[in-house]
């Protein structure tokens, strides 16, 4: 089976990045420091026409958890069928209830929008917020779900490759799992091999500067020292070094 980098971008310059380190698909967001959410549909043309990457599109309509209003739902629908027919391949999206389990009838609706245009679906790390990822997982399968985005529970996946393992054992064929948190180069490779997962989603960050991200008496700073004038994004360095390692 194909072993499958796929590397998270959240702007133009980072799909060229990943496509020019030598990676087939990426998922696609904006404002990555809040853990991904939607991105523009310049963002994701441009990315088209340019490359011929498969682009998995973040919908996900704000900051913190997955428990999402009538409105915002509405917004994620809406979102969802822009970004389809300007030309995604897939939406990644994660609807849950406040007691941590999938919310059926959201989850149901987002996936017949994605379907309806023959987008791969993508349940994202939300997953990592359940109570219980193997009744998660039997219902994401009977929903239609193509695949899971899992760090196994854990803040990083190699400390969840237990239960990433587990997973891939019970479901890996009826249901896609890929792992992702603190991939990278040195562990992903580990990570497949542990597994028997094939496919792994890495950030590649690295940090660029900008000096006018603080002013004498003010700051628009989101990373810690010694960072707190940089932007992340994309290294095609180190995109290239991930897929080399996994062969």
């Amino acid at each position: 089976m194909e072993r499958i980098v796929e590397i998270c971008c959240g702007s133009y310059e980072d799909g060229l990045n990943a496509y020019k380190g030598g990676a087939k698909r990426i998922e696609l967001n904006s404002a990555l420091y809040l853990g991904g959410l939607t991105p523009s549909l310049a963002t994701l043309t441009l990315i088209k026409k340019n490359t011929d990457l498969k682009v998995i599109s973040m919908v996900r309509p704000r900051g913190a958890g997955f428990c999402y209003s009538d409105k915002e739902f509405e917004v994620m629908k809406e979102d969802a069928k822009l970004l389809l027919e300007h030309g995604s391949d897939g939406i990644a999206f994660g609807c849950l209830n406040k007691d941590g389990t999938i919310n059926e009838r959201q989850t149901r609706k987002m996936v017949s929008i994605i379907q309806l245009y023959h987008g791969e679906v993508v349940f994202h790390r939300a997953f990592d917020c359940v109570q219980d990822p193997y009744q998660a997982i039997e219902l994401l399968i009977q929903l239609g779900v193509n695949r899971v985005l899992t760090s196994g529970l854990q803040a990083k996946a190699m400390d969840g490759i237990a239960v990433i393992k587990t997973l891939q054992e019970r479901y890996g064929s009826q249901i896609e799992i890929l792992a992702g948190s603190g991939i990278n180069a040195t562990n992903a490779k580990t990570m497949m091999e542990q597994t028997g997962i094939s496919q792994v989603h890495s950030s590649c960050k690295d940090w660029c500067c900008d000096e006018t991200t603080s002013g004498k008496n003010v700051s628009y700073s989101y990373a810690p020292q010694p960072h707190e004038n940089d932007y992340d994004m994309v290294s095609e360095v180190l995109v290239k070094k991930i897929v080399k390692s996994v062969g």
